[in-house]
């Protein structure tokens, strides 16, 4: 329970000191919020996430505790989608956004000290942010440069070369980001087991260390501006993209891993590691594209303060 607790008081404690930033004046608007999250989104997340995915062991890639991971995040995001579809349609980069409100854990400032604490291990911790980053975040990140416009402006039929450019452009924004080619190169230099020398991963070390701090203080900023579930045309995909969060996601977990035939200790990783809550990068990518920030921020910050006691009675569940 402590690494529980230790998890969510960091986060709470940070985001209330932006909030208390924000409230004195000393961030003062937007654009003074907003560099706090350009910053992190293009040097201190991508150190952060290149040293976490350099130091990580490649062994732990092929756990199953992580295929099952993998899994529940893709059919979570799916789910989400699917819902919106049918009830509530949205442009892409919003749609996009829910679904990674619903799938997208929290595993780092909050997943890291919950394994090491709660699981025992922070072995599974690395895996699920490398796949997170390699595999779904150049997925929201392509969501994110498409601006929902698919015909000619004359109202005709799409200019086929444009569409070709578009989808290129996406591509190419998606795969070339910071946070994709920092998590790759991370990846490289684990499954190759190289050693970066002290003098260049301690500077990486150090500023990825900003990453979190960053992101959270312009979340807490954020607050002071806004209501939480003000916005009536994105409240349906807030509240869903939290409800399947917080519950959809565990249980799906739960199935995989009676399928996958899991132990009682992998279970019981898996559908912790699927109740932590949403991560506050899918609020970074929204705020720095601009696009579905909304969602994002309501649904970080309704998980945040709600995952807590879903994760708790988990933990009495499975008699912890």
């Amino acid at each position: 329970m402590l690494g529980i607790l230790t998890g969510f008081a960091i986060i709470l404690a940070i985001i209330f000191v932006g909030y208390l930033l924000s409230r004195t004046g000393i961030i003062g608007d937007d654009r003074q919020r907003l560099v706090l999250n350009r910053v992190a989104f293009y040097a201190a997340t991508p150190a952060l996430l290149f040293h976490v995915v350099a130091t990580s062991d490649p062994a732990n890639l092929f756990s199953p505790v992580i295929a099952v991971t993998f899994l529940a995040t893709a059919l979570t995001a799916l789910l989400f989608c699917v819902v919106s579809a049918i009830f509530f349609r949205r442009d892409i980069p919003t749609t996009a956004m829910g679904a990674a409100s619903a799938a997208y854990v929290n595993s780092n400032n909050i997943g890291l000290p919950v394994s090491i604490y709660v699981l025992g291990t922070g072995a599974f911790v690395a895996p699920v942010l490398v796949l997170q980053l390699v595999v779904f975040s150049p997925l929201m990140l392509g969501a994110l440069s498409v601006d929902g416009g698919s015909a000619a402006a004359d109202g005709g039929a799409p200019d086929r070369h444009s569409s070709r450019a578009k989808i290129l452009t996406v591509i190419k924004n998606s795969l070339f980001s910071p946070i994709v080619l920092a998590s790759v190169a991370g990846l490289v230099v684990s499954l190759a087991r190289w050693e970066v020398p002290d003098p260049v991963m301690a500077p990486v070390e150090i500023l990825g260390g900003a990453s979190i701090p960053m992101i959270l203080l312009s979340f807490g900023a954020s607050l002071t501006s806004t209501t939480v579930l003000d916005s009536v045309a994105d409240r349906p995909s807030v509240l869903t993209a939290t409800g399947i969060k917080l519950v959809g996601m565990p249980l799906i977990a739960w199935l995989l891993g009676l399928a996958f035939g899991l132990s009682t200790e992998g279970l019981y990783a898996a559908v912790i590691l699927a109740a932590l809550p949403t991560a506050q990068n899918v609020y970074n990518y929204a705020a720095t594209y601009r696009k579905g920030e909304v969602v994002a921020r309501d649904s970080v910050f309704l998980t945040t303060f709600t995952a807590l006691p879903v994760m708790l009675i988990i933990a009495l569940l499975f008699g912890r």
